[in-house]
């Protein structure tokens, strides 16, 4: 009778352990089997990175590219240029909090492929508790926030010294609504684009190609400076242009590794490739210019460095440091090229060289994203069924979708704006600048 009682005590014992066994093994070997019905959750690792990322960020506008502008500019203009910068930085953040943020990253109910929904206008229902992945939603929408801004501020580069700030500010306003926020959704928020497999991790066609061929527009439209070609316009400050530039490069590793949404490996792949690629395309202007010009100057190596922050932006998440030492060097020659070759060519007058940096550089560096992803060159892989040629047919796509959109539609905001208030200062204001006749003031 004792040994039964035993036995049996053994046998429940045994039956206790394999059960509990099951269980450890179902909730430890399978967590898939609950991750759907289970609810996303707040990282606090995650949420300081992107509330760093979203601050470095800011830091490219204001003060970097308002720097780099207004050193590139005539003296008589250095407060005018500066101030665009710091001005769209306030219309835009105000534009993305009322309507932007809801048009680029909601679908209202259901999927758009062209253009979000309503249901984040005002930033309506966005509570303290709301989550994107693993950060909260004001943190997503306020990072976001941050590319909105810098994106039409690029833009000013093409028209320097000769817009009406009026028009400047209409032609931001609409052009943010417009243009950028349904590309942001294309890209971004679910719309064709992303469903069609364009892969752009940063910017690349979001921010730069939309902002340089908005700049080429503007350029076109407005027409070129008064004296150009024959006046001096040598920058006035190179020293502030190099302090901008360096803030954009600081702060392109929010842009570029913030862009992964957490602090992980991609994340600190994204950064390395973002460091490689800068460098490789300062370099590669410099020499370039060494070469055809035989004296390596400030102005060349700092625009080379923004062309390699420009290039590696869509591929930034995607690439290995072999594809960005190649994307960085290629991109740095390939602008060099543009905007002292190609613009003089062609007789456009794109001020401080938005197109050539950004539209070329961005349009280069989404190409070749679709090469340098391929695990042959230390990216992450292909998805599956997508061949190498096949991708760089989506990139192409991907970047003419953003060229035709931002193009026409830039064209006929600038059109709208002329024909009611008037794009261009008058020829006496323009001579003697725009910090005196649009704000009263000068830089002594």
């Amino acid at each position: 009778m004792m040994t039964r009682k035993i036995d049996s005590r053994r046998n429940a014992t045994r039956a206790s352990a394999l059960g509990l066994g099951v269980f450890a093994a179902v909730l430890t070997a399978a967590p898939g089997a609950f991750a759907q019905d289970a609810a996303p959750t707040l990282d606090k690792g995650d949420t300081a990175w992107m509330l760093t990322s979203t601050a470095l960020v800011l830091l490219m506008t204001i003060p970097g590219l308002a720097l780099f502008y207004g050193g590139m500019v005539r003296k008589k203009n250095v407060l005018a240029t500066a101030m665009q910068s710091f001005a769209i930085t306030c219309l835009v953040t105000v534009i993305w909090m009322v309507a932007g943020y809801s048009l680029a990253f909601t679908d209202g109910g259901a999927a758009n492929p062209i253009i979000g929904g309503l249901s984040r206008i005002f930033l309506g229902g966005m509570g303290v508790d709301a989550l994107t992945g693993s950060i909260p939603e004001s943190v997503f929408m306020c990072f976001q926030m941050t590319f909105a801004i810098i994106t039409p501020a690029l833009i000013c580069g093409a028209f320097a010294d000769r817009m009406k700030f009026s028009a400047m500010l209409w032609f931001m306003g609409l052009w943010s609504v417009i243009v950028y926020s349904p590309v942001a959704h294309w890209v971004w928020g679910g719309g064709f684009l992303g469903g069609l497999g364009v892969k752009d991790f940063a910017g690349g066609t979001v921010v730069h190609i939309n902002a340089g061929v908005a700049g080429l527009v503007c350029a076109l439209v407005l027409g070129k400076r008064e004296g150009y070609g024959r006046d001096n316009m040598a920058p006035h400050n190179l020293v502030l242009s190099l302090i901008g530039a360096s803030l954009l490069w600081v702060g392109w590793f929010g842009f570029n590794a913030g862009s992964e949404l957490a602090a992980d490996g991609t994340a600190g792949m994204a950064m390395t490739v973002t460091q490689i690629a800068t460098a490789a395309a300062a370099l590669a202007w410099m020499f370039y210019e060494w070469a055809g010009r035989g004296k390596p100057s400030v102005l060349g190596i700092v625009s080379g460095a923004v062309a390699g922050l420009v290039a590696i932006t869509p591929a930034s998440g995607f690439v290995g440091p072999t594809g960005a030492l190649i994307i960085g060097l290629v991109a740095g020659v390939i602008c060099a090229w543009s905007a002292t070759w190609l613009k003089p060519k062609l007789g456009y007058d794109d001020s401080l060289d938005a197109f050539g940096v950004h539209g070329v550089g961005g349009f280069v560096g989404a190409i070749l994203t679709g090469v340098f992803i391929s695990k042959t060159f230390g990216g992450v892989g292909l998805a599956e069924g997508v061949s190498l040629g096949g991708q760089v047919w989506t990139q192409f796509l991907g970047t003419l979708a953003t060229i035709v959109w931002s193009g026409v539609a830039s064209f006929a905001i600038l059109k709208a704006v002329d024909m009611t208030i008037g794009l261009r200062v008058s020829k006496e204001v323009e001579i003697e600048g725009l910090d005196i006749n649009l704000h009263g003031e000068v830089l002594h």
